[in-house]
């Protein structure tokens, strides 16, 4: 008597089956964060497939060399539940689309008013040489930061973690565009205004080469979550926020100039929710139950030599302190502050602050 015929699961029965409340109108075949599923989670969770949830036939389509789609092995750290995370801010296209277009009519329009009122033409002329040398030159690490998470995010195991990473990229692609438009129209109003210093100080001057160096090392990492962990972690609190807060919304007013404060206390706004996301994510993975020690040795080791760049970065913009004309603040209150903040940050994740 011949054997019956073994059954063959074809790749359409997932298609075919039928699910656990497959006729409702609501999504309910995930775990929401908390009682009620929100419209962030509708957007974002599963809307990347995964053969250990959903796929019966595995990855649909996978590189000629066999890579899936999606593979846990792009990041050293390690999950028991990669699905687990949740953006804080719970931003989507949509959403984000909306803030961005907000914040681009406030800088603009701060830039108008501005002008209007010939407010940059009453500027210290000792301010407007540090705003064309030095925050031109910054605006470079805004955007190879951007670059560096435009890349990061594309390796993300689940749409959660790519939707921070990418929202995350494209706030700080903005914020480099709001200071080169921003200096290139306010230097219509000032006399020899030199909108090309900002570059050749970036490129050549002593001050931003430690910058330049640890900008570098995030975006030649090859790790995405490396790369979103220095930024938000390491990076943003040492140097970042010790030059947008520390230095120039600390200094600006005493220059005559209330307007260039108002364009930059966008990115410590969008630095706020970047923040958030990351700690939210860095923290899942540090209490993992089967894998916290792991990545807890992991994440510090990053955190060290990341954060030995940044130091060596931030203490090589100390001489910009001295450049305005009437002092307000000095570098040690400044870099105080941002040692305060990057403890803050990894006690909130377990993690030893470099």
């Amino acid at each position: 008597m011949s054997a019956s015929p073994q059954t063959v699961q074809k790749s359409g029965a997932a298609g075919s089956a039928i699910f656990a409340g497959s006729d409702s109108r609501k999504y309910n075949y995930y775990e929401p964060k908390a009682r009620k599923a929100t419209h962030y989670e509708d957007m974002t969770v599963d809307v990347q497939p995964d053969p250990e949830r959903y796929l019966l036939q595995d990855w649909i389509i996978s590189f000629p060399d066999g890579t899936p789609t999606y593979s846990k092995n792009w990041t050293k750290a390690r999950s028991s539940n990669w699905h687990q995370f949740r953006a804080v801010d719970q931003e989507w296209e949509r959403t984000h689309y909306q803030r961005q277009s907000t914040i681009c009519g406030m800088v603009q329009g701060v830039i108008e008013n501005a002008r209007k009122s010939g407010a940059p033409k009453r500027f210290d002329s000792a301010w407007v040489k540090v705003l064309q040398d030095h925050l031109g030159a910054y605006k470079h690490a805004e955007f190879g930061l951007g670059t560096s998470l435009m890349q990061a995010q594309r390796y993300g195991y689940t749409q959660m973690i790519n939707n921070a990473t990418l929202t995350n990229s494209s706030y700080k692609l903005r914020f480099a565009q709001d200071l080169t438009l921003y200096l290139s129209e306010i230097g219509m109003d000032i006399g020899n205004f030199d909108h090309t210093a900002g570059k050749t100080h970036w490129l050549e001057d002593p001050i931003w080469q430690g910058t330049r160096k640890a900008i570098e090392a995030i975006m030649g990492a090859t790790d995405y979550l490396e790369q979103y962990l220095a930024t938000n972690l390491v990076f943003e609190p040492l140097v970042g926020e010790l030059f947008r807060s520390g230095f120039i919304m600390q200094m600006a007013a005493s220059q005559g100039d209330f307007a260039t404060p108002s364009v930059v206390a966008a990115a410590e706004a969008d630095y706020e929710r970047n923040l958030a996301n990351t700690v939210e994510l860095i923290h899942m993975l540090t209490h993992d139950n089967e894998n916290g020690a792991h990545n807890r040795d992991l994440f510090n080791g990053w955190m060290a030599h990341h954060g030995a760049l940044a130091r060596e970065a931030a203490s090589n913009l100390q001489p910009i302190w001295s450049q305005p004309r009437v002092k307000f603040t000095g570098f040690a209150d400044a870099q105080a502050q941002a040692d305060n903040r990057i403890k803050t940050i990894c006690a909130q994740v377990g993690l030893t602050a470099p």
